[in-house]
């Protein structure tokens, strides 16, 4: 058994893409033409870091609801986690990348963190080795 996807409510395909290929560095593995429940137009995206086994769904926001969503998933929580094995060089990519860090890079006991922002206003941790 294993978690496949976690889908991320965005407001745009094309840009939520660039974000997570182009600045975090992860794999398009998916973009295929779809359709709603009720028949209207979508796409199928799906992203993942090279070699992970769990992906993100991009999914763009329908209707008010979704979009108030936005940035929100997880309730000003941070959701998601995203391991990296070189901290620092990954931090200083992402900054010359002009990624919203809203904390400082930190030494904790499970390693180095820091929060950042997404496409969509989710909160992140970056984290590496200690």
């Amino acid at each position: 058994m294993n978690l496949d996807l976690v889908a991320v409510i965005v407001s745009e395909y094309d840009s939520a893409i660039a974000f997570f290929v182009d600045v975090l560095g992860f794999e398009l593995v998916e973009d295929t033409p779809s359709l709603t429940n009720d028949g209207r137009a979508k796409r199928w995206v799906v992203v993942r870091p090279p070699g992970a086994a769990t992906g993100v769904l991009l999914a763009r926001a329908d209707g008010a609801d979704q979009s108030a969503a936005l940035g929100r998933q997880a309730a000003d929580r941070v959701g998601f986690f995203l391991r990296v094995d070189d901290f620092e060089t990954s931090y200083r990519r992402m900054l010359a990348a002009e990624v919203e860090f809203l904390t400082e890079p930190r030494t904790e006991p499970y390693g180095r963190v820091a929060v950042f922002l997404d496409i969509a206003g989710n909160r992140w941790d970056l984290l590496g080795p200690a």
